[in-house]
């Protein structure tokens, strides 16, 4: 692995949280680790979906190493910008804030997102299973 910064989109996060293909991928990373602050909103939403107890969830992210970053005026200009280039592949604002986010520290990113192979962006992006 490189030594570039890491961020996590949400997918990434849920699938090393349930245990599920490619969550150890993102275990291994975990440590200095980024989060927009629109995916950790995502990942509270979908673990109360599935019955979990978010509270403390931030608190808990932060503990095992990952950095909480706001979602910037400068990262949404990015994610703004984005949208003509990912329209067409159906990523989200989410996706995009973890794109921005990306892009804002030269970042690599992990995602499950399958159609994140097909980004037309110069952005250094794993898909994890």
């Amino acid at each position: 692995m490189s030594s570039k910064l890491i961020v996590i989109d949400a997918s990434a996060l849920l699938a090393y949280l349930q245990d599920e293909p490619g969550g150890s991928r993102v275990g291994d990373c975990l440590d200095g680790a980024l989060l927009s602050s629109v995916n950790l909103s995502e990942v509270i939403q979908k673990a109360a979906q599935f019955g979990a107890d978010t509270a403390g969830l931030a608190t808990d992210l932060a503990e095992i190493g990952i950095c909480l970053e706001p979602f910037t005026l400068d990262q949404a200009e990015i994610a703004a910008g984005l949208w003509p280039t990912t329209r067409k592949l159906g990523l989200s604002l989410a996706d995009r804030a973890c794109l921005a986010l990306a892009i804002d520290y030269d970042a690599q990113v992990l995602t499950t997102d399958k159609a994140w192979r097909d980004l037309d962006i110069r952005l250094a992006v794993e898909v994890i299973r």
